[in-house]
Parts: C-alpha cells; structure tokens; sequence
C-alpha cells in the first residue's frame, strides 16, 4: 500500500512509502486545532520563557504526530550537536576544535545517510557487482535532511567564530524544531534567528501580516498545487507509449506548476507562521520561472538550500579560485542527492551543474544578448526537462517520456482526452502560468502607492479576504482525496 500523502510516481519510487501520515499545514486538523491552540496558549502566556516552552512543545508534537519513534532521533541529534557546539567553542582556535568538527559531521552527516542514503547504496552495489545484500527497509524521518542541514550550518557557524554556542539546550531545542520549517524549510542558520529567539516582538501587525502571507501559501497549495498534480498524474504516470507530443508537455508543464506552487506555497505558510509568533523567517522563492538563465533560475529557486551549498561546500572547497570545475559538479552533484535516495536524482543535479558552467563559460553572454523572450523560453525549456528527469526515479521510463514528448516513436501529435482537458482548465491553467510571474508583487507594489484613505481601505477588507480564503481552501480540502506531502523525500 502506498503512502497516501506521497506524490503519485511509479511504485518503484523511494518517496512512496507506508507507515506514518505525517502532520502538514494543508489540513483540517492543522488549521482547525493545532494552530489555534498554538496561538491561543501563546499569547495566554506572558513571559518569554513560557512562550519559548510553548512553542517547543508544539514543535515536537508537530513532528512526532505520525512518526513518534524518530522524535527519539530529532532530540539526539540535538542534544549531540548541543553539546558539541558547547566543546567546539571552547577548544576554538586549536586542532581540537577541527577535530571535534569533524566528529560531528561524521556522526549528523552518518545519521542522514543511514536513514535516506542506505537503500540506494545497497541497490546499488547488488547491481554492480551481481550480489544479493538484504536492502535495508528503513523508513525516512521527515525533514531529516532540513534539520540535518541547519545544524550543520550552525555547528560550522561556531567553528569559524561567526556566532556563539547557545547555552541554553532548550532555545537550541527550540531553533532546530520549530515546526513552521522544520519538515520542509526553509533552510534558517542560527545567525538569523538567535536573536529572537531571546528577544523577539510580537505584535498585531506582525501577526495580521502572517496570517496574509499563511492564507496566500495555503491557497497556492490547495488550489492550484493539488489541482495540477491531479491533472498531471494521468499523463505523468500512464503508459508512455500511449502518450500523445501535446500530452506529454501538457503533463511536463503541470508538474512544473505543482512542484512550484507546492513548494513555494509551503515556504510562504512557514514564513507567514514564524511572523505570527515574532519570527521572519528568510525569503525561499522569488519568481524563479521569470528568469532568463539555469544560474538565476537557481538563485531564485529553493534559495535557501542553494545558499546552504555556497557557503558551506562551493566556497570551502574552493569556490571559482581554483578547480572550479570540480568544485561546481560536486556541488551538484550533492544537490541532486540531497533531493532524494535515486539516482535520477543525482544526474537532474549534474545536469543543472553543465547548464550552469556553459552559461558560465560563454552561454551567459549569449543570452544576455538575446532578446529576453528567447533566453526566457530556453530557461522554460530547460526547467520542463528536468522536471521529467526528478519525476521519474526510472531513468528508462524519463527517456521515453522525454521521447514522446519531442515526438519520437511515432507519437501523434495529441489526442481528444487532452484536447478536453486543457479545454475544462484553461483559465485555471492561464492564471497558474500568470501568478508564476511577479504578478502579485506588482499588485502589492500598487497597494502601497495608494493615498493613506485607499490603504486604510484595504487594512479593512484583509480580515474579511482572509476568512474567504480560508473558507475556500476548507472546502476544497474537504472534498479532495488528493493531497500528496511533496517533501517526504526530502
């Protein structure tokens, strides 16, 4: 039996599993218990340390809701990396201090690929070398790969002086499990939230502006992810010699708006939440489809994790100083992995990695020439095959989507059940495409310029917009089955 959150894939998939139906922000119980109750003992108590407790206890039953046995492994890889933070700041300066950085690197870096990296390694080997080794059947803890990635971008912090050990095991506690990113990101270092985790102000604004911004991402979510996932399961996963030239980009260009709208709409949910309790929470997304290259589609793309990979592996081993071929392929080479224990994975990283050291060496100064619509459509382009080479775990079954999409086998150029569909969803899918612009910025930029009367106007009508909105994503949530968790991977 499949994961009923997981996203629909071909059986083989490691991100389709059983056991546990994790928590997530799309969800009745969430929005109708767990939040509410969050925010009602929060603002009940009056100290910052009660208000710290709160959330941390929130935090763990967030995480442990559908997974209690790995809380057990959450406050592990805490406690270790709270205690090592203490060792590595006193013994810095001193080849201790590399050391006891190198230990717990080992011991975060075994954990993750224990849990998410074994089963791939295992089927791998048999492959190679003809064998027969039992694959490990672990199950993969939510968000391991988010939080493994904070603590380490905080234990390095310490290393290199850029921040101080957090005395307190239970404000560690607190940075590593709040829950608004815990299970999907963004990707928060240390530096950026310490402060307020001591000394943050809440405030109605504050507040007012995250329920916005929650709202906003939720709708993303149920409205136009899980709808282009629905949409695009039929093509996505159906036979692929009976695919049709049109089904097969109709089917690409869905699992483009799903992944985005999805993702994006869950780092805006996570960002809105951590304003509701006096947190911000760093920008994840800025329009990466308006973008013109691989290179500024990834630097408005999953921001967070690409930082992540700057600073603390392309710089480190070198950056553009020396091999910088090498070092921008492993980087690559480690994001493709970081998205999931497969293989297709792995070459959907590398093949990002070559666009981007063309662009580098002479294709950059091409497009910059071009007229912006013709480096616009090779970016979509680009991003549309690759998204067929993260779908599909099976790199045979990649080929021959890819195959009829270019029309290859004879495939026809389209068929009446895709004529129908983009027929019935043609203004639903010309308003994804829109919003994937910076549309709403704009429209937001426009607010602002209003006269003081025409933006007192619209502080009115937020709260009655927000209720709209969530009345709509209740009752689509209400009568949808379809509301796969993208990040199980992850």
């Amino acid at each position: 039996m499949r994961h009923p959150t997981c996203i629909d894939q071909e059986p083989e998939s490691p991100a389709c599993c059983e056991v546990f139906t994790p928590m997530i922000f799309a969800d009745l119980i969430f929005l109708y218990l767990f939040l509410p109750a969050n925010l009602l003992l929060y603002y009940l108590s009056g100290s910052r340390g009660w208000r710290n407790g709160i959330l941390v206890v929130f935090s763990l039953l967030f995480y442990a809701w559908g997974e209690p046995v790995y809380l057990l492994l959450l406050l592990f890889s805490v406690g270790l990396n709270y205690l090592y933070g203490r060792v590595i700041e006193l013994l810095r300066g001193t080849p201790q201090a590399g050391l006891a950085l190198a230990v717990i690197l080992f011991i975060d870096l075994g954990l993750l690929g224990v849990f998410k990296y074994s089963g791939l390694a295992v089927e791998t080997v048999n492959s190679l070398l003809g064998l027969s080794i039992p694959v490990p059947g672990l199950s993969l803890p939510i968000g391991i790969s988010f939080y493994t990635f904070q603590i380490i971008s905080y234990i390095i912090d310490v290393y290199r002086g850029e921040c101080p050990a957090q005395r307190s095991f239970s404000k560690f506690l607190l940075f590593v499990s709040l829950y608004h990113q815990l299970v999907a990101g963004p990707i928060v270092r240390y530096t950026e939230i310490a402060e307020r985790i001591d000394s943050r102000t809440e405030s109605w604004n504050g507040i007012a502006r995250g329920f916005d911004r929650f709202f906003i991402g939720l709708l993303k979510k149920v409205a136009i992810a899980n709808t282009a996932g629905k949409l695009a399961a039929p093509y996505l996963d159906g036979p692929a010699g009976s695919l049709t030239v049109l089904g097969g980009w109709f089917g690409a260009l869905l699992f483009s708006l799903q992944i985005y709208y999805d993702f994006s709409g869950y780092s805006d949910m996570a960002i809105g939440l951590g304003e509701m309790f006096g947190f911000s929470h760093p920008e994840n997304f800025d329009y990466p489809y308006a973008s013109r290259s691989a290179t500024e589609f990834w630097r408005r793309w999953h921001m967070t994790l690409g930082r992540f990979f700057r600073d603390y592996l392309y710089i480190p081993l070198g950056g553009n100083r020396r091999r910088m071929v090498l070092n921008l392929m492993l980087t690559w080479f480690a994001t493709g992995l970081w998205h999931g224990a497969s293989w297709n994975f792995v070459l959907w990283g590398l093949y990002y990695g070559v666009l981007i050291l063309l662009e580098r060496l002479f294709l950059g100064k091409l497009l910059e020439r071009l007229p912006r619509l013709i480096s616009h459509c090779y970016l979509l382009l680009a991003v549309l095959f690759g998204w067929i080479l993260f779908y599909f775990t099976s790199l045979d079954r990649a080929a021959a989507y890819m195959g009829r999409m270019l029309g290859f086998g004879g495939a026809p150029l389209c068929d009446l059940p895709t004529l129908v569909d983009l027929a019935n969803n043609c203004f639903w899918l010309l308003l994804a495409i829109l919003f994937c612009m910076p549309v709403a910025r704009w429209f937001g930029n426009q607010i602002r310029n209003l006269p003081e009367a025409g933006q007192t106007a619209v502080l009115r009508v937020r709260p009655a917009l927000n209720l709209l909105l969530l009345a709509l994503c209740t009752a689509l949530l209400a009568g949808q089955s379809y509301n796969p968790f993208l990040y199980f991977r992850f």
